[in-house]
């Protein structure tokens, strides 16, 4: 085992559950393979066996979750009171709130929290570790959720459920944390490959949104987990993925100009997307009743259902009807169905729906359910993009293919509000079986990102950490001190000193300490300042001042001071701002509770760069 992996966690202490049931059957058993593949199989080779484990394990869950989801929403919407379906509506989204409420408070009794969002956390605060109950509690929290017409993506939650597996068969065979993050990557890759039926776009989307490093090491791994998940996917579901499309249309130059204006048009959505769940999201922090919160919630998802139907759910039936050339079909069992055919009501609808599926995600979340927001980007980048193309066409402007820019439209989309523009064009390439449209997926995606980053600087999933500079990013500077904790560095081998203490006093405490600072601290603990040693060093032998010098007239005020709980980052920029070597380190009352030394950071920092990344 790596150093580093001895730095982010204590390995003893993290398995002494385990040990305790070495003398059962299924204790004894991974003792028998850890012995087994210790004097058969390096780390590496285990890594890849754990790979292709790992993206099995992806396609089940997604078939599991999806064919759930599926079976809920026929029975609800095909099955009992078709007739009266849509008025319906307005209590479906709050029954299966309620229903996923009820789970998680009577079954797993611990909070669980949505899918990528949690694994980004868990990678970058919680050492790659995943509470077991994450192995099965999104699974059914997700189906109720969005089944009962919870207006929300399962990609998250299978990310979230497939990436606790990975992390917990890592903590099963002892594995590092590098090995545990890599695996955690290996999964998120495989519930990709497993839903769309895209493994090399799914790979991709480990490297952008799960921010692992791409090395030899990691890549490997990776292919064989998002390789086995699409076999296991493609073995049950057949050809019958979330979305699939034929290009009918060539690529033509003359385009490019709409290309670029609907990378801009899409960038500009996402901006929209982001604001417009940032703040539906403030307004429900002011209600500090969790069951307010929940009913009005509830009520307003069921509210836009029962106006915009195809709202319900994920909304994949919406897209496949956009995209093969049946717009008509989505205003087809609405209340507005007998002025479907008036093109401009038609446009009209479907801008309505696509600008309002972010809210209804939104009151999803905030109802208490549990889902992601990856099928509403694709969802409301179809809306737009059709929107976009059919509204050229009408006004003369130009002739658009329609399917295809609703396509390009749905990668900008994912550029924007995911910041990952490359899985958004590989993504769309891989559903559309080929690259007619990868020039034009290129210029969107990267109009639409480079459009989005002038407003919003982290993607949906990530502005979160972000803002607590909790985030793992690909700067591998950033990274290492993101992983770095305080509360490890922090020397507690200082004498502290009274204030009022003699002269002759500190020096018998400076012949017995091996420090040249010594921190001066009242009778509560309250840091006041220190004494540098090299600053008195032509004093302490003039006996003449031993017992007319006090401490508080040799002590210096800190150039600055840590809190316990300052990042790393934030730790850093006070070293630079302040120009000094060591800095004392207090608790929210100002207690001293230690130093902490640049030279010592430097150390740490390097020997966890070395390791970590070493390839």
């Amino acid at each position: 085992m790596s150093k580093a992996s001895d730095f982010f966690d204590q390995t003893k202490t993290q398995f002494d559950p385990f040990l305790r049931e070495a003398n059962t059957w299924w204790g004894k058993t991974i003792l028998f393979i850890n012995d087994w593949r210790r004097q058969n199989l390096s780390e590496r080779q285990f890594t890849y066996i754990l790979a292709i484990v790992v993206g099995f394990c992806s396609g089940l869950i997604a078939l599991t979750i999806k064919t759930t989801v599926h079976f809920i929403e026929e029975l609800l919407t095909k099955s009992f009171f078709q007739q009266y379906e849509y008025f319906l509506y307005i209590i479906y989204p709050l029954v299966g709130v309620l229903l996923a409420q009820w789970f998680i408070r009577t079954i797993i009794k611990q909070t669980v929290n949505h899918g990528i969002p949690n694994t980004l956390h868990a990678i970058s605060k919680k050492n790659s570790l995943i509470k077991k109950h994450n192995l099965y509690s999104s699974i059914v929290s997700a189906a109720l959720t969005v089944g009962f017409g919870g207006s929300a993506g399962l990609e998250g939650p299978t990310v979230g459920t497939t990436s606790a597996w990975g992390a917990n068969l890592g903590k099963l065979f002892k594995l590092p944390y590098k090995t545990r993050t890599l695996l955690i990557g290996c999964a998120a890759s495989g519930a990709m490959a497993s839903l769309f039926n895209a493994p090399v776009a799914a790979i991709v989307f480990a490297i952008e949104v799960i921010m692992l490093d791409l090395t030899t090491a990691s890549l490997i791994p990776l292919l064989l987990a998002s390789a086995s998940a699409a076999i296991t996917s493609q073995f049950f579901f057949g050809d019958d993925i979330l979305f699939h499309f034929t290009i009918r249309d060539d690529f033509q130059f003359s385009l490019i100009p709409y290309y670029v204006g609907l990378g801009i048009f899409t960038g500009i959505a996402s901006v929209y997307f982001y604001r417009s769940y940032t703040w539906t999201n403030r307004i429900f922090d002011r209600m500090k009743s969790d069951r307010r919160r929940t009913v009005i919630a509830g009520l307003l998802l069921g509210l836009l259902l029962f106006l915009l139907p195809p709202l319900y759910g994920e909304g994949y039936g919406a897209i496949n009807a956009i995209i093969e050339g049946r717009p008509y079909d989505i205003m087809s069992n609405s209340l507005f169905a007998e002025i479907a055919q008036n093109i401009y009501i038609l446009l009209g609808f479907i801008l309505l729906v696509g600008l309002f599926k972010v809210f209804a995600a939104t009151l999803t979340f905030r109802a208490g359910g549990i889902g992601g927001t990856f099928a509403p980007t694709l969802f409301m980048g179809s809306m737009l993009g059709f929107v976009y193309a059919r509204l050229i066409n009408e006004l003369g402007l130009g002739n658009l293919p329609e399917s295809n820019f609703t396509l390009v439209a749905m990668a900008g989309l994912m550029a924007g509000n995911l910041h990952a523009p490359l899985m958004a064009i590989f993504l769309i390439a891989e559903i559309t079986g080929g690259y007619e449209l990868f020039v034009p997926l290129m210029i969107t995606s990267s109009i639409a990102f480079v459009t989005v980053k002038q407003f919003v600087p982290h993607s949906i999933y990530t502005a979160q950490l972000a803002r607590r500079g909790e985030l793992i990013t690909h700067d591998k500077d950033q990274a290492v001190l993101t992983l770095m904790k305080l509360h490890r560095e922090i020397e507690t081998d200082f004498t502290p000193i009274d204030p009022y203490d003699k002269l002759s006093e500190l020096v018998k405490v400076i012949s017995k300490s091996k420090r040249n600072l010594f921190p001066v601290v009242d009778k509560d603990n309250s840091f006041i300042g220190f004494v540098n040693l090299n600053e008195i060093r032509h004093i302490i032998f003039n006996q003449e001042l031993y017992d007319s010098t006090y401490v508080h007239d040799l002590m210096n005020d800190a150039p600055e001071y840590v809190r316990k709980d300052d990042s790393m980052d934030a730790v850093m920029q006070k070293f630079e701002s302040s120009g000094a070597w060591n800095l004392p380190v207090l608790d929210d009352q100002g207690h001293y509770l230690g130093f902490v030394s640049k030279s010592k950071l430097f150390s740490a920092y390097r020997n966890l760069l070395k390791d970590f990344y070493d390839s």
